[in-house]
């Protein structure tokens, strides 16, 4: 019997609530797609009962990107991610971990707006401040924050490295109102990709 391609589940999702059922629900997508979803959670059972604290935290770095390597694909969540513009660090490495190895890469998000749409709202919120017109020229991007930052990434839902590799992958960005939601037509993009032609 033909093993199922496996879908490396990343994003931060395993700092949520409720993380085991969100998990759950896009292993279910994943099965029903034909692959098999493996979450991170899944590599660090053995980590449980470690103490918080530095050891610990490589110990779940290297069962991830065991995790990462065993897979065949990854589908990423590019939610902002602590009520910022900017998606979890963490899993922007792991694009371009994965980006890397040459393997297809897709994300999803509940966030449709643009990013300037949302580091623009980032600024309200947290600091008061309205994004500016760029005092110079040059580069993507015709606004800046009040540093004199460029807000970049027009057209894309995250920062144009992170959503760039995903589509230099030949991969795609799902939308919608529920994570599952969200992930499904970028899980089904993975399995047109990875599934014999029937």
């Amino acid at each position: 019997m033909r093993r199922r391609p496996r879908i490396y589940l990343a994003g931060d999702l395993v700092f949520r609530p409720g993380a085991e059922a969100i998990f759950a629900g896009l292993k279910q997508i994943c099965a029903e797609a034909g692959l098999e979803g493996v979450a991170p959670l899944d590599g660090q059972m053995d980590l449980s009962g470690l103490e918080p604290g530095f050891e610990t935290t490589m110990a779940i770095i290297s069962a991830d990107r065991g995790l990462m390597d065993g897979c065949d694909a990854g589908l990423f969540c590019l939610d902002p991610f602590r009520r910022a513009a900017d998606m979890d660090p963490g899993t922007a490495v792991e694009i371009g971990y994965m980006a890397a190895q040459g393997k297809p890469l897709c994300g999803y998000t509940v966030d449709g707006r643009f990013y300037p749409e949302k580091v623009r709202d980032y600024w309200r919120k947290a600091w008061g401040a309205e994004l500016q017109r760029r005092s110079g020229a040059g580069g993507s991007g015709d606004l800046e924050d009040t540093d004199g930052i460029i807000v970049h990434s027009e057209g894309m839902v995250q920062n144009g490295m992170t959503e760039g590799f995903i589509r230099l992958s030949g991969g795609t960005v799902g939308v919608g109102a529920t994570l599952c939601e969200a992930a499904l037509s970028a899980i089904r993009v993975l399995a047109e990709r990875l599934l014999p032609a029937e």
